[in-house]
């Protein structure tokens, strides 16, 4: 049953993306598309009146007394922003802050239903402490627990410490008294307004698709209006292609104040996603590859591989976040062969939902990646040095 409900779930999330974005035609999709956008009306409503609420002090935020640094977006999905949250806890773990990783732990294994129902109908705060996915020593969840992002940060991570909770003022104030943490890094939350004090915004921006089709929720990919970049403090530039003059002139209209830093994704090496050995890229240079993925952007990850010299002669593609089976995986492995296909190779975000094989008729290898600053390196330094010394 619980397989079923995936399967079906997934099949909605891409017709509806593929209706957001116009892959689909017809009578059909031209009405769901009209729905839409009134929805959209709708979200943007709701968007604004959230925000006016907090500006009037009738939603309250809380302070911790730590510094906080909300590194997010304005679009759902697919800017590279576990790579940068990386990039920030070690740069301010190296300067000498304590680090703490707040997650919500997006599609982890939800609390009991019995739990949630019981705290929801005495209306009592959930009192179960976060989840510990790192204590900065130890890896202690796996990623069905975790998320796939705060498990792959922890894992990236050795000594910075990874919680999971949807409420982050309470898991903040976990990490400062269990842990002894000064600085909270808020893993996509720039939307998460519960949590001020002394906090830094970064938003980040893909650089293929900077606002998606420029529709809010649920027509388009937009969390909230694009004027809305004015509270970011600092601004990222994802997926750089060098380009982007007519994007940064768009971003300095919006907001003239932050500093703007553009990066791409650099692959590092290859790595077994079952044995842990790791391989050089040319492993697959000149050789016939398949790519395997559950992300939101596929494209961005199979031209990479292009990029390094692969032939890339089989390509299966999920659905974001996508939990593979077994059978997926041996499927794959079947149609890659008779592609003659000699490395299957997908994202270490993919990787850490891979189930155990008992037959391993190719190698299975994830691309690690980490952000190569190519634009304002100055202004990143900066941005560190005013978190750690304000």
């Amino acid at each position: 049953m619980r397989e079923s409900l995936r399967v079906w779930a997934e099949a909605v999330e891409t017709f509806v993306l593929e209706v957001i974005f116009e892959e689909r035609q017809g009578k059909r999709a031209t009405v769901v598309r009209g729905l839409l956008f009134l929805a959209s009306k709708l979200f943007a409503v709701a968007v604004k009146f959230r925000r006016l609420l907090y500006n009037a002090r009738i939603l309250r935020d809380t302070t911790l007394g730590v510094q906080v640094i909300a590194v997010g977006n304005l679009t759902v999905g697919g800017t590279g922003k576990t790579p940068v949250v990386e990039k920030f806890a070690r740069e301010l773990q190296d300067a000498g802050r304590n680090v703490a990783i707040l997650s919500r732990g997006y599609r982890s294994k939800p609390s009991p239903l019995h739990q949630s129902l019981l705290d929801r109908i005495l209306f009592r705060r959930d009192s179960t402490p976060p989840r510990v996915v790192s204590d900065g020593k130890s890896l202690l969840l796996d990623s069905e627990m975790a998320g796939d992002e705060p498990h792959m940060l922890a894992s990236n991570l050795k000594d910075v410490v990874v919680l999971v909770d949807k409420d982050r003022v309470k898991s903040g104030r976990y990490a400062i008294e269990r842990f002894g943490c000064d600085t909270l890094l808020l893993d996509d939350g720039f939307q998460y307004w519960r949590l001020r004090g002394r906090r830094h915004d970064v938003v980040l921006i893909d650089g293929q698709q900077p606002f998606g089709n420029e529709y809010l929720l649920p027509r388009g990919t937009l969390r909230e209006p694009a004027s809305h970049l004015a509270r970011a403090h600092t601004i990222f530039i994802t997926k750089s292609d060098g380009k982007t003059e007519a994007l940064r002139q768009r971003i300095e209209v919006l907001n003239p104040e932050a500093p703007i830093i553009e990066c791409v994704h650099r692959p590092m090496y290859l790595e077994d996603v079952f044995s842990g050995e790791r391989a050089t890229l040319d492993l697959i240079k000149g050789r016939k590859v398949a790519s395997l993925s559950g992300i939101a952007q596929p494209e961005s990850f199979e031209q990479s591989l292009t990029r390094l010299g692969a032939e890339v002669v089989y390509s299966k593609r999920f659905a974001d976040h996508h939990r593979f089976t077994q059978q997926e995986v041996l499927n794959t492995i079947n149609r890659s062969k008779k592609r003659q296909a000699e490395i299957i190779v997908t994202t270490q975000k993919d990787a850490v939902r891979f189930p155990k094989l008992n037959r391993r008729d190719l190698p299975i290898f994830f691309m690690r990646v980490e952000i190569n600053i190519v634009s304002g390196a100055d202004d990143f330094r900066d941005c560190v040095r005013r978190i750690c010394f304000r």
